[in-house]
């Protein structure tokens, strides 16, 4: 007679309510190790598989009192506020696991002249820059450097901290509203004033342990609201993975001249970075460049990523989480998957809630089309808008091509008042291969 399984499914508690939040969701509730998974605050999609918790990201103190009382065997932080705000730090004094960097360890993404100065320290290729906190000195750097350039709030500014000023006027504009307006509060005090670099972006996720790394497909957002680049940026209007701008031999340089050495360098520094790193790169004519780290997953890279990890995620986080990486290398499955994004009427500023989202009855979850819901909610019976993002299509197929054509045949059955989406996601994948 064969021996029963006793072992016990274990919880896992993502913090969050986006499209990221429930792709996370999603691929841990796929895990044979996962009984349970909670998501805080979650949204109309993460409520259909997994246990929606009314605690916002913010609420660090809940969050920690809850996974305590429901003894949560793994926390996984999703947006990176809370992890500036020193959620992971909360979780570790009271014992509780946690997958994410410390607020010390987060600075790579809160603070641009931390991560700049960390780059400089560690030889990591990145654009050259300067640092100001005298509004006069910025401004005269412009006039002695010119245009184009990209000026940086320091802190946390909602996406909105960056401007790429192609001249000096906008250039003057950026510092102006950083620094006099304030427009960003604390985050504007002080500033980046970077040189411009023109090429083709690519996102590199990694899971470390502090020492060791697990790095996964490279993937490609798109930034800009509209068809060709255009437009205002947001948080992202869809992705595609794997990107072939970063290639083999390319990705073994970004881990080698970026990855390795920055963890290596906050390692020695008495700061062990443990979790998610994302490392924002520009590819030009002398190879990657950093142009960002973040502190967490990509949104909406992971939604792309995800779904052709054949790994067991929950796994490879809670091992992390405790210093013990269980793997250095992925298991992927073939093709591409390519996620298209759909937004609110007046995103990425002022938008309306509550228009009721038709067709999602016709996008039943199958293997190779995932509907990944964000700003969403449940409203007498109806799934209804409640963000600018408002929900992602995911398609997988044996190329960008295949993939691409699949998810806007999804996309097209989804339909809510002032829906607006990019018609051209994974365009320069496809100019590469002439699809």
């Amino acid at each position: 007679m064969a021996a029963k399984n006793t072992r016990k499914k274990k919880s896992v508690l993502v913090v969050g309510g986006g499209g990221r939040e429930h792709a996370l969701a999603w691929a841990f509730g796929k895990s044979s190790q996962v009984g349970e998974v909670y998501v805080a605050p979650g949204n109309a999609g993460t409520a259909a598989t997994a246990t929606n918790i009314p605690l916002g990201p913010a609420d660090i103190e809940g969050l920690t009192k809850f996974a305590r009382k429901e003894k949560v065997d793994l926390t996984v932080v999703g947006p990176e506020a809370p992890l500036a705000e020193g959620i992971v730090d909360r979780f570790l004094a009271a014992k509780l696991p946690i997958f994410g960097p410390t607020k010390r360890a987060a600075q790579i993404e809160s603070s641009k002249i931390f991560a700049k100065e960390l780059m400089w320290e560690a030889g990591v290729p990145t654009a050259p820059a300067e640092i100001f906190d005298d509004v006069e000195a910025a401004r005269r750097y412009i006039d002695i450097g010119g245009a184009p350039c990209v000026v940086k709030a320091d802190g946390l500014a909602a996406g909105k901290g960056v401007t790429v000023a192609m001249t000096e006027e906008e250039a003057y504009a950026a510092v102006e509203a950083m620094m006099v307006e304030k427009r960003f509060g604390d985050a504007g005090e002080r500033i980046l004033i970077e040189d411009y670099v023109s090429g083709e972006e690519a996102s590199i996720l990694a899971l470390t342990d502090g020492e060791r790394l697990a790095v996964m497909i490279p993937s490609q957002d798109h930034k800009r609201l509209k068809d060709g680049d255009a437009g205002p940026n947001t948080g992202g209007m869809g992705a595609y993975a794997p990107a072939p701008v970063i290639d083999g031999k390319t990705l073994k340089t970004v881990t080698e001249t970026v990855l390795e050495p920055i963890i290596s360098v906050l390692a020695e520094g008495g700061t062990p970075y443990r979790g998610c790193l994302y490392a924002g790169l520009i590819v030009d004519f002398e190879g990657p460049k950093v142009l960002e780290f973040n502190c967490r997953f990509g949104d909406p890279e992971a939604q792309a990523v995800l779904p052709l990890l054949r790994d067991d995620l929950f796994n490879v986080c809670e091992e992390a989480a405790t210093g013990r990486l269980p793997v250095t290398r992925f298991e992927w499955r073939p093709g591409a998957a390519v996620t298209v994004v759909a937004a609110s009427k007046g995103y990425p500023g002022e938008y309306e809630k509550g228009k009721v989202i038709k067709g999602l009855d016709q996008l039943e979850e199958k293997e190779t089309l995932l509907v990944f819901h964000a700003g969403t909610a449940e409203q007498e019976g109806k799934i209804v808008t409640a963000g600018g993002r408002v929900l992602a299509v995911t398609a997988l197929g044996p190329s960008v091509g295949d993939a691409t054509k699949k998810a806007y045949g999804g996309m097209e059955l989804v339909k809510f008042p002032g829906m607006q989406y990019r018609k051209d996601i994974g365009h320069k994948a496809l100019a590469r291969s002439g699809g």
